[in-house]
C-alpha cells in the first residue's frame, strides 16, 4: 500500500495550488492612461511633502480641475483628487488655485466656491470649507508661526454682485478669522502679502480701461490701513493685460506693459508714489508676449526676471529691488536667442535661480550674477513641439556643481520632465478630456482573396505570370518568416499569450484583439490608440485650435474601415477627414459655417455616408443619389423627437416630417437611446425550463426617449417605433431628483435605465418596500406573455409598422413587457452594453460609477425581470438560470472591470466585438483612458493563461517516446510467444 500512497502524494504536489480553469487576467489584458490634464503655470510647483526630507514631489492643479502629486523620478501619479467633479463641471473653467505650505506637509487648493487643505504626502483632506461666490485668488500667509500652529490662508472671492470679499482662514480648520468686503464697482483681481501687510489688488473702471487699485490691510484684524490707485486705464483693458502680481515676497510688485509693449510699468506694493518704467529692448519683430518670474518666499532676495518674446526670438532682463530706497535697477541681461524659449524661477532660502530652456540647451543662472552655473545640451527621445511653460528645481550638489530638473508643458500637450538636459519621462496629458471615441479596424493591404479573384477573371497565361511574379515578390518576406519560426514554436508550447507584433507597428491578430480607438479631446486634438499594445498612442493630430476656456464639442465620429479613413464632425460644423492608421489629413480641415446638433451614418443609393443634422433637427436638402433610405430620428429646436423621410424632387431630396413626438407639457427630453449599430440576435426566443419558448420582441426600429419634469420631479420613458412614431410602451417615476444622473441603454429585446427617486410602483411585483434611493430598472420585451405564442403577428414573415394589418385603423403590435426594479448603492452616470460578433454570448451591462471612480459589468442574469419574487425558484426555473429576487442589488467588487484602478471623469464607454465570440473589447474615455477585454459568458473559445501548454506537449512527447521504446519490446514478446507456443 505504500507505493500507491507515495505516488498519490507526488502527484498532488505537482498540481498547482489553484485549480481554476482561467487565471485572473487583471492588469494583463487591461490598460489605463492615468491622467491629470494640462498643468497650469500658476498651479504647478515642486514641494517637499515632508519638511525633514530632501525629496520633493511635483504638484499641479490641471485645467480639468484635477489635483495631483507626481513622482518626479518616474512620472507616476502618487495621488490625485478630482475637484471639478465634486464641485460642478463649470468650476474647471475657472482654472482653480493651488499653493504649497512652505515648511509644512500640506498644500491648499481653491476652485469654484470651495477651499481645501490636503496632506501633501497622502492626498487626504485635512479640512474643507464652502463659501458663497467664486474664488479669484489664493495665497498662504508666510511668516513666523507658533510651533504646531498651521499657517493661515488668504482667499479672495467674487460674489454674485461682482463684489470682492477677502477672507482670512485659519490654517488649522479653515474657519474664517476675518473678512473684508471691497467696493462693488471694482473687479477683485489678486491678493498679496509682505512681512507686515496684506495687499488687495483690484481693477477699478476708469474710462475705457482699468486703473490698478491697491488696498492695504492689517494681517491681524483685516482692517483697511491704506488705499491708492495707479493710473493704468490707458494700458489695461482686461484682467489679462496685468502681467504679474507678486505674492509673499520681500517686495511684492504689480506690473503691466503699455499697448506697444515698449515699456514695462512696475509698482512695489505699498509704495503709491513709485511707478517705475522699465524699457523693453527690441527683438526680431514686434514683442508679442512679456512674462515676469519672481520668488514667492519672504526670505528670498527681491529679484525678478522679465522675459520678452517675439515670433522669431526671445531674451530676458534681471532686475534687483532696493528695499531701503524702493528703487528698481537692472542687474544684467541674458542674450537674445532665436526661436522659442521659456524661463522659470526657483528659490532656496535667500538664493534665487533662473532656468532657461530652449530647444537645444538648458542654462541655470543665479539672480545675483550673470555667470552661468550650469549648461546642458537637450537630449529628447522625440519631438514634443514648442515649449510653452514650465517649473524647475535647482539643487546645489557641490561648491560649483548644480543639478536642475524642469517639468515642461509643450505644444503637443505633453508634460515632459527634463533632468540636466536629458528627457527623463513624459506624460501625454493632452489625451485627457476626451469627449468622443470610436473603434476602428487596423487597415490592411490587399488581401490574398482579392488577388486570387483578380487572377480568376483573367486569361490563364496572364494569371500564371501574375502568380509567378507574386510568389517571387513574396520571397522578400522569407528571411523575416524564418526569423519568427523559433518564436512561433515557443509561443505554441509556452503558457501565456504571445504576440508577434513588433514594437511601433500595427498588425491585425487572429483573435481580433488588436484594434484602433480614435479619441477626440475637448482641446481639439485627435489620438489613435492601439488596444492590442496596452493602449499605446500610435499617432496624435492637432485638428483645430480651440480658444482658451472653450471646448471642442464633437458631434460624431465615423470610421470607414473599407477605405481606412475617419470622419469627425463638430458642433460648429467643423469637418475633419483623416487616415485611420496614421492620423494624416486626407483633406484640409473645414471649420464649417452652420452649427450641427448631431450626425448619423445613413444608407443611400450611392452608399453609406455621414449626414450632419442642424440644431433645429433639419439636415437640409441633399442630392437625390445621396438621399437616406430609412427614417432618421432627430430632435427639434424645442426638444421634440421627430422622424424624417427624404422625398426626391428633381435633382434634390428634401426632408419631410414623418412623425413627431412631443412629451407632455412641463417635460423636456434629456436623452434618446437607440440600439447599437452592431446588435446581432442569436436566438429569436427564450427557451423555458419546460421546453416551451417565449418569443422575443425583436424590432430593429426602436428608440428609448427619456423626458423629465423639474417642477413635478418626475421622469418618463417612452419606447417609440422609429418608422411610425407609435408609442409601444411608456412608464413614469415620481419623486425623481432630476439633478442626479439619469441614464439608459437599449439592446436586443430589453432596455435598462437608472435614476434616483421613489421605488417604481407599477412593476410586475409589489415586493419592494416603500423607499427612495438609486435604482436600476430592467424591462424585457416579448411578443406575448404566453409561451409558444407569437402574439398578434403569429407566423407572419413580413411586418409593416405603418400598416400592421390589412384591417384599417388597427393598432400596432404592442410588446409584452416584464419589468423589475433593483435598489443600488450609488449613482450610475453612463450605461452601455457589451457586443460580440454573433450575439451568442450573454450581454453584460456596463455602468460607470462616478462615486467609486469605477466601471462595473453587471451580468444579464442578475437583472433578469423573471427572477421569482418571494420564493425560491422551481427546478425548471433553476434550470433556466433564475434565482430568487432580492430588492437590493449590491455591487460585488468581483464585477468591477477596472479592478483596483480609479478611472475618473468618464464621459462614455464604447464596445466592439472581437473575432472570438466570447470576447468584447471595452474602452472608457474622459479624463482617463481605460481599456480592457471582457468575457460575459467566460472565454469558452480560447484557452486561458493558466492552461499549461508545455505540460500537454511534454505528455504527448513522453507518450511518443514510450511508444517508440515499447514497440520493439512488444513485437519481440509477440514473436517469442509464437515460438514458445509452437
Amino acid at each position: 500500500m505504500r507505493l500507491p500512497i507515495n505516488l498519490l502524494c507526488l502527484t498532488l504536489s505537482i498540481l498547482p495550488s489553484t485549480l481554476a480553469v482561467f487565471a485572473d487576467e487583471a492588469y494583463h489584458v487591461d490598460y489605463q492612461h492615468q491622467l491629470l490634464g494640462i498643468p497650469q503655470p500658476h498651479t504647478t510647483f515642486f514641494h517637499r511633502p515632508r519638511p525633514q526630507d530632501k525629496a520633493t514631489l511635483l504638484y499641479t492643479l490641471s485645467d480639468l480641475g484635477v489635483l495631483g502629486a507626481v513622482n518626479p523620478g518616474t512620472g507616476e501619479v502618487i495621488w490625485r483628487q478630482f475637484l471639478a467633479g465634486s464641485h460642478g463641471a463649470d468650476d474647471a473653467r475657472l482654472g482653480g488655485f493651488l499653493r504649497p505650505v512652505e515648511g509644512e506637509s500640506g498644500v491648499v487648493s481653491a476652485i469654484g466656491n470651495r477651499v481645501d487643505a490636503w496632506d501633501a504626502m497622502t492626498g487626504r483632506e485635512s479640512w474643507g470649507n464652502v463659501f458663497s461666490g467664486s474664488v479669484r485668488d489664493l495665497e498662504v500667509m508666510e511668516g513666523p508661526t507658533t510651533e504646531g500652529q498651521a499657517k493661515d490662508v488668504l482667499v479672495l472671492f467674487e460674489d454674485a454682485g461682482h463684489k470682492g470679499i477677502l477672507r482670512k482662514l485659519k490654517g488649522a480648520n479653515g474657519n474664517v478669522a476675518w473678512e473684508y468686503e471691497g467696493d462693488s464697482h471694482d473687479i477683485p483681481f489678486q491678493v498679496s502679502t509682505d512681512a507686515a501687510n496684506v495687499f488687495l489688488v483690484s481693477l477699478h473702471t476708469s474710462g475705457g480701461g482699468y486703473d490698478m487699485k491697491v488696498t492695504t490691510l492689517d494681517p491681524v484684524t483685516g482692517k483697511k490701513t491704506n488705499e491708492y490707485k495707479l493710473s493704468s486705464h490707458g494700458d489695461v483693458h482686461s484682467p489679462e493685460d496685468v502681467l504679474f502680481v507678486g505674492a509673499n515676497s520681500a517686495a511684492p510688485i504689480v506690473a503691466w506693459a503699455d499697448k506697444a509693449k515698449k515699456t514695462l510699468k512696475v509698482n512695489i506694493l505699498g509704495k503709491p508714489k513709485d511707478l517705475h518704467n522699465l524699457a523693453l529692448k527690441e527683438l526680431d519683430g514686434d514683442i508679442v508676449k512679456v512674462t515676469l518670474h519672481a520668488p514667492h518666499l519672504p526670505q528670498s532676495l527681491p529679484h525678478f526676471l522679465v522675459h520678452s518674446e517675439s515670433g522669431l526670438s526671445n531674451r530676458a532682463d534681471v532686475y534687483h529691488i532696493d528695499l531701503a530706497s524702493g528703487s528698481i535697477n537692472k542687474a544684467y541681461e541674458l542674450p537674445k536667442l532665436s526661436g522659442k524659449g521659456l524661463f522659470s524661477a526657483n528659490s532656496q532660502d535667500a538664493n534665487v535661480y533662473f532656468t532657461r530652456e530652449t530647444e537645444h540647451e538648458v542654462i541655470v543662472v543665479s539672480s545675483a550674477s550673470h555667470g552661468i552655473l550650469g549648461r546642458w545640451p537637450v537630449k529628447a527621445e522625440k519631438d514634443h513641439g514648442a515649449l510653452l511653460h514650465g517649473v524647475s528645481e535647482v539643487v546645489k550638489r557641490a561648491e560649483d556643481a548644480y543639478a536642475v530638473r524642469s517639468a515642461i508643458v509643450t505644444a503637443d500637450e505633453d508634460w515632459v520632465l527634463v533632468r540636466n538636459g536629458a528627457e527623463a519621462w513624459f506624460r501625454p496629458e493632452g489625451l485627457s478630456g476626451a469627449v468622443a471615441a470610436e473603434w476602428a479596424e487596423i487597415p490592411e493591404p490587399e488581401s490574398l482573396a482579392k488577388t486570387l479573384e483578380a487572377e480568376a477573371h483573367s486569361n490563364p497565361l496572364s494569371a500564371y505570370i501574375h502568380r509567378v511574379k507574386r510568389h517571387v515578390n513574396d520571397l522578400q518576406y522569407l528571411p523575416a518568416y524564418l526569423q519568427q519560426l523559433p518564436q512561433r514554436f515557443l509561443s505554441s508550447i509556452l503558457p501565456g499569450e504571445t504576440t508577434l507584433q513588433k514594437p511601433g507597428t500595427l498588425v491585425r491578430d487572429n483573435f481580433g484583439f488588436n484594434k484602433l480607438a480614435i479619441v477626440a479631446t475637448q482641446r481639439g486634438r485627435v489620438y489613435g490608440i492601439d488596444s492590442g499594445n496596452h493602449g499605446r498612442i500610435v499617432w496624435s493630430l492637432k485638428a483645430f485650435d480651440i480658444p482658451r476656456g472653450a471646448k471642442w464639442d464633437v458631434r460624431g465620429i465615423w470610421v470607414e474601415n473599407s477605405r481606412g479613413v475617419t470622419t469627425i464632425i463638430g458642433a460648429e460644423g467643423e469637418h475633419l477627414l483623416i487616415r485611420t492608421a496614421t492620423g494624416e489629413n486626407v483633406e484640409t480641415p473645414n471649420h464649417g459655417s452652420s452649427p450641427v446638433a448631431s450626425a448619423a451614418v445613413v444608407d443611400s443609393p450611392s452608399g453609406r455616408w455621414f449626414l450632419p443634422i442642424g440644431v433645429d433637427g433639419n439636415p437640409g436638402e441633399v442630392p437625390k443619389d445621396w438621399a437616406p433610405k430609412d427614417t432618421i430620428v432627430v430632435q427639434g429646436a424645442n426638444g421634440e423627437v421627430r422622424g424624417l423621410k427624404f422625398e426626391v424632387k428633381g435633382d434634390k431630396a428634401h426632408p419631410v416630417i414623418a412623425w413627431n413626438f412631443q412629451p407632455p407639457l412641463g417635460q423636456r427630453v434629456t436623452n434618446v437611446a437607440a440600439r447599437p449599430a452592431h446588435d446581432p440576435v442569436a436566438s429569436i426566443g427564450r427557451v423555458l425550463g419546460d421546453r416551451t419558448v417565449l418569443y422575443k420582441y425583436l424590432n430593429p426600429n426602436l428608440v428609448l426617449v427619456t423626458a423629465v419634469s423639474d417642477e413635478g420631479s418626475t421622469a418618463s420613458f417612452y419606447l417609440l417605433d422609429t418608422v411610425s412614431g407609435d408609442i409601444l410602451y411608456s412608464t413614469s417615476h415620481e419623486g425623481v431628483d432630476t439633478k442626479q444622473p439619469i441614464t439608459s441603454a437599449l439592446t436586443e429585446n430589453w432596455f435598462a435605465y437608472s435614476l434616483w427617486g421613489d421605488v417604481l410602483a407599477n412593476t410586475s411585483t409589489t415586493a419592494l418596500p416603500a423607499s427612495k434611493g438609486y435604482q436600476i430598472i430592467i424591462s424585457e420585451m416579448f411578443e406575448s406573455g404566453i409561451a409558444n405564442d407569437r402574439g398578434p403577428l403569429g407566423a407572419t414573415a413580413n411586418y409593416s409598422s405603418l400598416e400592421p394589418s390589412e384591417i384599417p385603423n388597427v393598432e400596432p403590435a404592442i410588446p409584452h413587457v416584464l419589468t423589475q426594479s433593483f435598489l443600488i448603492p450609488e449613482a450610475i452616470s453612463h450605461m452601455s452594453v457589451t457586443q460580440t460578433r454573433q450575439g451568442i454570448t450573454t450581454r453584460q451591462l456596463l455602468c460607470v460609477l462616478d462615486s467609486s471612480n469605477a466601471i462595473i459589468g453587471i451580468p444579464r442574469a442578475m437583472l433578469d425581470p423573471r427572477r421569482p419574487v418571494g420564493r425560491d425558484p422551481t427546478a425548471q426555473e433553476a434550470e433556466e438560470g433564475l434565482f430568487r429576487y432580492e430588492p437590493f442589488l449590491p455591487f460585488d467588487p468581483k464585477l468591477i472591470i477596472t479592478h483596483k484602478r480609479e478611472v475618473i471623469g468618464v464621459k462614455g464607454v464604447i464596445t466592439t466585438p472581437a473575432l472570438l465570440e466570447s470576447t468584447s473589447l471595452v474602452l472608457a474615455y474622459g479624463i482617463d483612458i481605460f481599456g480592457t477585454r471582457v468575457t460575459p459568458s467566460f472565454a469558452f473559445d480560447i484557452l486561458g493563461k493558466s492552461f499549461n501548454k508545455l505540460s500537454l506537449v511534454s505528455t504527448v512527447v513522453a507518450l511518443a517516446i514510450g511508444v517508440f521504446i515499447l514497440a520493439p519490446m512488444v513485437r519481440r514478446k509477440q514473436i517469442n510467444g509464437r515460438w514458445m507456443t509452437s
